[in-house]
């Protein structure tokens, strides 16, 4: 979670406080948003860091930057409210976090934030998550109840949670790419388990810190700008990318041939599980993403509120590989060697 400060000088040009939740499976989604953020620096004076781990590297790095670094200790929402209102925030960012307890931390901080006075409130949700079916995709399902129990406290008067609520679905990050880099760069392959025929539109996690910010340190006359205030914005990446395009894309921007790999979800966990840091619950969440793309529930882009809301044009799938082109270009020192599905 972090949290900004006004400057007291100008309080009516200046945005309020703001609290945010890191997300652990991208864990530079909260340093990205405090980068974009600080752009705004005019309007945004100080930070302050929740973060349940004051010692990771993400938190170091966020103190490195000017951020006031607090422990986030959940399971007390009394505690939380006071934590809240001592920082004397009016505005909330929530990144639910990667963790097995993501849906109860979440409630609690929203309802601690309901019950602290803050009247301004922007979550980041997931894209596909109306599409879930509670069965087959149970951890993509959540974001509908923290999107259902955030908006809710627009209709209840005792609380000024509601004056100025906004919502960020955010699409597929492309970063969780890098999590094939392994086999891009020794076997020239991006192994996916998403099917041949559907699509997704991947988004560079910059882009979405940047509506974020914008959201953030936009001032109308209830809070938020009056042109976000209120908005459920749908933030996916500018193209539709079958994984034999996505391929495509990586083979142009990096020089050399990428190939898409169709693995099985079950090769699919263990590669998570053997490449990734996240969470075993966030791996699952990913897991159930993708078999979203092979439902067929993916096949859509929305860059609507992204040029409305930021005035630019989104990151294409060729600008990400350029930009991490160093992680996924193939060594050409190895042999390219299949491997055996089981």
């Amino acid at each position: 979670m972090r949290l900004y400060q006004p400057v007291n000088r100008e309080k009516e040009k200046c945005r309020g406080t703001c609290a945010f939740l890191p997300q652990m499976a991208i864990p530079a989604l909260p340093s990205r948003i405090y980068f974009s953020v600080s752009l705004f620096s005019t309007k945004i004076d100080s930070l302050t860091a929740l973060v349940m781990d004051p010692t990771s590297s993400k938190a170091k790095e966020l103190k490195e930057r000017g951020a006031n670094v607090i422990k986030h200790s959940p399971g007390r929402e009394k505690a939380m409210t006071k934590t809240l209102k001592d920082t004397g925030c009016d505005t909330i960012c929530l990144i639910p976090p990667a963790h097995k307890d993501k849906h109860d931390i979440s409630v609690e901080l929203i309802t601690a934030a309901k019950r602290s006075g803050i009247s301004n409130v922007l979550l980041i949700s997931s894209v596909g998550c109306d599409y879930a079916d509670p069965k087959k995709q149970p951890h993509l399902r959540e974001y509908i109840e923290l999107e259902n129990l955030t908006l809710a406290s627009k209709g209840d008067a005792s609380t000024p949670l509601g004056h100025s609520p906004c919502v960020i679905r955010a699409g597929f990050y492309a970063e969780n790419l890098l999590l094939y880099a392994p086999q891009a760069k020794s076997e020239g392959a991006l192994p996916l388990p998403i099917g041949q025929n559907h699509k997704f539109a991947p988004v560079a996690l910059g882009d979405v810190a940047l509506v974020a910010a914008h959201v953030l340190s936009g001032k109308g006359k209830h809070g938020f700008d009056d042109r976000n205030r209120g908005q459920m914005m749908v933030v996916t990446g500018p193209m539709l990318c079958a994984g034999k395009e996505l391929a495509e894309a990586a083979s142009q921007a990096l020089g050399s041939k990428m190939e898409f790999e169709d693995i099985s979800q079950a090769e699919a966990k263990k590669v998570l599980k053997s490449q990734s840091e996240s969470d075993a619950s966030e791996q699952k969440y990913i897991l159930e993403y993708y078999s979203l793309v092979r439902e067929g529930k993916t096949n859509y882009i929305s860059t609507t509120a992204f040029h409305d809301v930021t005035g630019q044009h989104a990151t294409e799938p060729t600008e990400f590989f350029k930009l991490y082109s160093g992680e996924f270009k193939q060594d050409k020192t190895n042999k390219r060697q299949k491997r055996h599905h089981r």
